[in-house]
């Protein structure tokens, strides 16, 4: 039941008695396996992900996103200055553990302790990080600290026409909540925005789901996943979209 009654027999929120507002995620690393996220540097990171970028000729995995691609690591380089001091967004950038690369930029925004929800968002990934076991194991660690915190709400939103994002949020275990029609306008562009879901109560079942994709059991001789992350994650997903 998510609803109780008041003394005038109308529904309101179930209590939340112990609900304290949770603090806002550090600039601390998150270790994983496979990956290793820290804080995004200009000195550290920008040269590396500028030309794990350049791979992708055609700067496809800009298009959503409202900024880039960067045609010079100046260019790259001044935009990581910009966002890298922050604090919301807060960006990180992904390490490969066994080359020690950054390969892709993740962050989270939107983060509003008050409400205990934050969004996960800005993830660019590089052609050195897509479609990795370190590619997904980044959106696991996101996940563990935010939830670990004590956020009772975690998101992902993307252009409604994004189709690979889409496909992405509900393979990873997110509930699809809605579409909200001309949201904001993105590079002159009309955006109608997809939102997606996780909440603490979601959380505990999808978390035993993603322990044994990320096994290395799991992998075979040649990198190839034994089982899917979908179908493990699948019976927690709310609502498909």
């Amino acid at each position: 039941m998510t609803h109780t009654f008041n003394a005038l027999g109308q529904p309101v929120g179930r209590p939340l008695p112990d609900w304290r507002p949770p603090p806002a995620p550090s600039r601390e690393p998150m270790e994983g396996r496979t990956c290793r996220l820290e804080a995004l540097s200009v000195t550290q990171h920008a040269a590396g992900l500028f030309a794990a970028n350049r791979l992708e000729p055609t700067a496809r995995h800009w298009t959503y996103l409202s900024y880039g691609p960067f045609g010079t690591l100046e260019e790259y380089s001044a935009w990581v200055a910009s966002v890298a001091s922050g604090d919301d967004p807060l960006f990180y950038a992904v390490l490969d553990r066994e080359t020690g690369q950054a390969v892709g930029v993740v962050s989270y925004l939107r983060i509003q302790p008050a409400a205990g929800c934050i969004e996960v968002g800005h993830i660019h990934y590089s052609p050195r990080l897509q479609r990795t076991v370190a590619a997904t194991e980044t959106m696991y660690l996101m996940m563990e600290r935010a939830f670990a915190l004590g956020y009772r709400r975690y998101e992902w939103k993307c252009d409604a026409l994004n189709a690979p994002s889409r496909v992405a949020a509900q393979r990873l275990g997110f509930s699809f909540e809605g579409l909200f029609r001309q949201a904001t306008v993105v590079r002159g562009r009309n955006r109608d925005t997809a939102w997606y879901a996780i909440t603490d109560t979601d959380w505990p079942a999808l978390r035993e789901a993603y322990q044994p994709w990320l096994d290395p059991a799991n992998f075979d001789t040649g990198g190839q996943q034994r089982t899917r992350l979908s179908e493990l994650t699948a019976p927690f997903v709310h609502q498909r979209g």
